[in-house]
């Protein structure tokens, strides 16, 4: 494709690509591809993250025995990552050999445009914060000839990921980029918004903050704690308080009968409705830790295919309701509420 002129921004390049992969009909499903990353036919085989990072960082999919030729295919659409793969947690030491990207435009250089969300970056820099990859993992991206254009480097932010090779039909290009890669996560572009769209963030942001790093949020002033005081952390971002009881003891305590207990006043409790008939309570323990949203206590009525959490307060009760909004396990979607509103319908 001819260069583009200096002065341009990264939405006119995107609107370019985008235009140009239309009108010539170099585009596959889904179409139009206007504010997606384009997909195209070329007999390769691309994995995917967990989508939009809505239940953890990384999936790992498992055809079943057997898959035909379509199972394969929709075990790389979000409904195969959905119904053949299970979340692989923050704390499994995964790691990558080879960063796969898409991209809606690339230049020879290693310099990439994404859709403009920002997940590509995003998903980089979280793995780059659980040590899943080092300035050393190749970044490849695949994309269509005319995709690879010149980008002007005013355009490059701090947090853009760069790519090492470019695989297009015609050609394998090594870019030799030699601009360093995001260091970790960014929190000052971080939203709160965005922080409660993607629950895994949260944990993140919980063990960041925990080895003193500074994670300010967009919009936020850092609040720095006065010479001499401890500085108060949620619960909910991985600390308790000097005198509760830790994991050990009962923090995540599975008990059968009623979830009101012997907690303190201001004690909240969470209901998780349609728990598939096969699962156990190990398996919502391992999701509650993913998203961290460990609970003071869980009452677990397998049963009645129902459990409760005990939460400190009613504002940490919300919180939970609101990361574990959309939650499977397995094939069955949850049913999250507060127990009183539950009660109450």
């Amino acid at each position: 494709m001819e260069p583009r002129a200096v002065g341009v921004s990264k939405q006119d390049i995107r609107e370019q690509i985008w235009d140009h992969m239309e009108s010539q009909n170099l585009a596959d499903f889904p179409r139009p591809v206007h504010h997606r990353i384009p997909n195209f036919k070329s007999n390769k085989t691309l994995l995917v993250p967990t989508p939009r990072l809505r239940t953890g960082l990384f999936n790992k999919i498992t055809p079943p025995p057997g898959a035909t030729k379509d199972i394969l295919r929709k075990c790389a659409t979000s409904q195969g990552v959905r119904n053949y793969s299970v979340p692989i947690g923050l704390d499994s030491r995964v790691l990558v050999d080879l960063v796969v990207v898409g991209s809606v435009a690339v230049s020879e250089k290693g310099w990439r445009i994404g859709k403009g969300e920002g997940y590509a970056d995003l998903e980089y820099a979280m793995m780059v914060s659980i040590g899943a990859v080092s300035k050393e993992t190749p970044v490849v991206t695949i994309v269509h000839d005319c995709q690879v254009v010149d980008i002007p480097e005013e355009l490059l932010e701090e947090h853009d990921i760069a790519v090492d090779y470019i695989l297009t039909p015609t050609r394998v290009i090594t870019t030799g980029c030699e601009r360093p890669q995001p260091m970790g996560i960014t929190w000052s572009k971080i939203s709160r918004e965005m922080m409660e769209k993607i629950p895994v963030l949260r944990s993140l942001r919980a063990r960041e903050q925990q080895a003193g790093k500074d994670v300010t949020l967009q919009g936020e002033h850092q609040h720095l704690p006065e010479p001499g005081r401890q500085q108060a952390v949620p619960l909910s971002a991985g600390r308790r308080p000097p005198d509760t009881p830790g994991p050990e003891a009962n923090s995540m305590e599975a008990a059968r009968g009623s979830p009101a207990g012997e907690g303190a006043p201001l004690a909240a409790d969470v209901y998780v409705g349609n728990l598939p008939r096969d699962a156990r309570v190990s398996d919502l323990k391992r999701a509650l830790r993913e998203l961290g949203s460990v609970p003071l206590r869980l009452t677990w009525q397998g049963p009645q295919r129902r459990a409760f959490l005990r939460y400190p307060d009613s504002a940490a009760a919300q919180q939970a309701v609101s990361c574990l909004q959309g939650l499977r396990l397995g094939t069955d979607t949850l049913r999250v509420a507060l127990a009183r509103q539950q009660r109450d319908k």
